[in-house]
């Protein structure tokens, strides 16, 4: 019997051994690793950190820095939104989540980049590597300087997707710091990280974060992440009044238990943040030089960055003056001086209470002034009386550019004077977003609305966003209004 008992012992301890193996054990190494970090996104403040500079799987995160450098692309002018681009063999093969391109095919990269930012797809992020720097590991090396300029001391990039890959690693702090310069950097492209569906040319897509940003007060961004090796991935941003937090989890075990434990880390961020805080916005870092080639947006159906390429070893480093003409005078130098900006961001708001509390005086003076400056007009020229009473509305800026029927309005004001004026400080300070626009005053019957015209649908809705983000009252005007 006791011979029989100790057989059956060990049997049950062979059994237990060989489901922990089996069993426990694998589960246990499988589970990813878990880090957190929470900032101030306004000041760059650490909120909370665990393991944040642990190098982790990043995932889909990935492709913020593949995002932030097509951005920086077209700002430099290499490649624009409108570029039509081939799909490479290697892009259409890759592993989903995927937009479904065809190899040969052409797409416009605005399409590209809302798969990317939307749906988190990897056949498009390989597709824009190959467009801008010809290959994907050209585009690698820069996704790595451009880490290094932001900052992110800790990630080294392999792809632009984020599938697994030996070496290819980031860390909590760093995608944290990549989410708030994608944020200050290019604020006119971060609402496409809140959109919860986008066209994506060849279909509509659904964002991969919707129910986050569906269910969290404030939520407008950023991007998930999931592969086996790193769980599920994500780095929010979320703004209530004043302020604006930006959370980051690497490791999660669900979709639900990770925005469950997002919205927990914001949560804890709004807590220990202050209400109010200085705006200091990260520094932007300029374009870092490789020795890739640069792809030049001439050729807009080149795969793989075939056409025209311009090496940067062989670029132009000085500008020489133009030789003078025989005969002519020479120019009186007069030594340049640094610009200094003298619209602060702060002048829309003061502006707004001065026009309000503008004497009548100035307005009077104003119009005598203007009326000082009507040049004469001769008796037979003279318009007939109906014309002279005619209420005209000044236009200061035209637009040619087709289907701008959209606008943006900044008020009210009792005085033509005043909504000239609004207008003028409103378009200095805000010139990156109204640039082009016309800016038009409306008599209306009970005053005078401050009116930019001739903007497009979004480029209204994003001046008036940036506007509103300074506090400054606005709404869009659509064609019909």
């Amino acid at each position: 019997m006791k011979v029989r008992r100790a057989q059956s012992a060990r049997i049950g301890l062979i059994l237990f051994a060989i489901l922990w193996m089996v069993v426990i054990l694998p589960a246990s190494v499988m589970a990813a690793p878990y880090a957190a970090f929470v900032m101030d996104a306004r000041t760059g403040e650490v909120l909370h950190s665990r393991n944040a500079d642990t190098r982790l799987h990043p995932a889909s995160l990935t492709k913020m820095m593949t995002l932030y450098v097509v951005f920086q692309a077209v700002e430099r002018g290499e490649i624009t939104m409108d570029t039509k681009v081939k799909v490479s063999k290697k892009a259409a093969a890759e592993v989903p989540s995927k937009l479904g391109l065809r190899a040969g095919s052409s797409i416009k990269l605005r399409y590209l980049v809302r798969a990317s930012a939307v749906k988190s797809a990897n056949d498009a992020a390989t597709t824009i590597a190959e467009a801008i720097s010809g290959s994907e590991a050209a585009f690698a090396r820069r996704m790595n300087r451009t880490a290094k300029s932001l900052g992110m001391t800790r990630t080294t990039f392999k792809n632009a997707h984020g599938l697994t890959e030996s070496g290819h690693m980031s860390t909590a702090r760093d995608m944290s710091i990549l989410g708030r310069h994608l944020l200050y950097d290019y604020p006119q492209y971060y609402n496409l990280f809140s959109r919860t569906s986008t066209d994506a040319g060849i279909k509509s897509v659904n964002n991969t974060n919707r129910r986050m940003l569906a269910n969290y007060k404030g939520a407008d961004g950023i991007k998930t992440g999931y592969t086996r090796a790193a769980g599920f991935n994500l780095v929010a941003s979320a703004e209530r009044g004043n302020e604006r937090i930006i959370a980051t989890v690497f490791g999660g075990k669900s979709t639900a238990s990770r925005n469950a434990k997002v919205a927990e880390l914001l949560d804890l961020g709004f807590r220990r943040a202050p209400s109010r805080a200085p705006l200091r916005k990260p520094q932007k870092p300029g374009y870092v030089p490789g020795d890739e080639p640069v792809i030049v947006a001439g050729n807009q159906d080149a795969p793989k960055g075939a056409g025209k390429i311009i090496r940067l070893s062989g670029a132009v480093k000085t500008s020489y003056r133009p030789k003078m003409r025989p005969g002519s005078a020479a120019p009186v130098l007069v030594a340049e001086t640094p610009v200094v900006p003298t619209v602060l961001p702060d002048d829309i708001q003061t502006a707004l209470v001065a026009a309000q509390t503008t004497e009548t005086t100035a307005a009077a003076a104003a119009t005598a002034v203007s009326a000082a400056l009507v040049p004469t007009v001769r008796p037979e020229a003279r318009p007939t009386q109906v014309a002279l009473t005619q209420e005209p509305e000044v236009v200061t800026r035209v637009s040619t550019s087709g289907g701008r029927h959209w606008g943006v309005n900044v008020g009210r004001y009792g005085s033509r004077y005043k909504a000239e004026k609004v207008l003028l400080q409103t378009a200095l300070a805000e010139m990156s977003s109204l640039d082009g626009s016309l800016r038009k005053v409306v008599r209306r019957p009970t005053g005078f609305d401050a009116n930019f015209m001739g903007m497009t649908r979004d480029g209204a809705d994003l001046a008036c966003r940036r506007l509103q983000s300074r506090n400054v009252t606005c709404f869009m005007i659509g064609p019909k209004s």
